[in-house]
């Protein structure tokens, strides 16, 4: 998938919020620890460092969601993290993202902290920041 492919799903998926450029999803795909699953209708980004996995992102196309794919990025993002070595798995979500929080919670991903006033709305008071966590052994 296309950095460019990236960007303008991620727009499409996080509208309300800055969506990153297809230069920052080019620069965090530059490092060898990072990688992404999915296609044009869902992907999702993240990166291990010696055993600890993190989620940086995972966008759904609006027209193609309840079918399924962010599960299946979630599980491939899960697997490509284990064959890196990867023993833990973070996350942060935003805490008024009540169908991702759901998905998370239905993969093994419990509440670990929270970061106050984390996500900058362009409409609205900034959204606090879950940070959930989950063993991948």
């Amino acid at each position: 998938m296309k950095t460019e492919e990236m960007a303008a799903l991620h727009t499409a998926a996080f509208d309300g919020t800055r969506p990153w450029t297809a230069k920052e999803f080019a620069d965090l795909l530059e490092s060898d620890a990072a990688f992404s699953v999915g296609d044009t209708r869902a992907f999702a980004l993240g990166h291990v460092i010696v055993d600890e996995a993190e989620l940086l992102t995972l966008a759904t196309s609006p027209s193609s969601r309840r079918r399924g794919l962010g599960r299946a990025c979630l599980d491939a993002f899960v697997q490509e993290a284990k064959v890196r070595g990867a023993t833990s798995a973070f996350l942060e979500v935003a805490s008024d993202n009540t169908a991702a929080l759901a998905l998370y919670r239905s993969a093994g991903f419990e509440a670990a902290g929270c970061r106050r006033n984390y996500y900058k709305r362009r409409d609205g008071p900034p959204a606090d920041a879950v940070v959930m966590r989950r063993a991948l052994s």
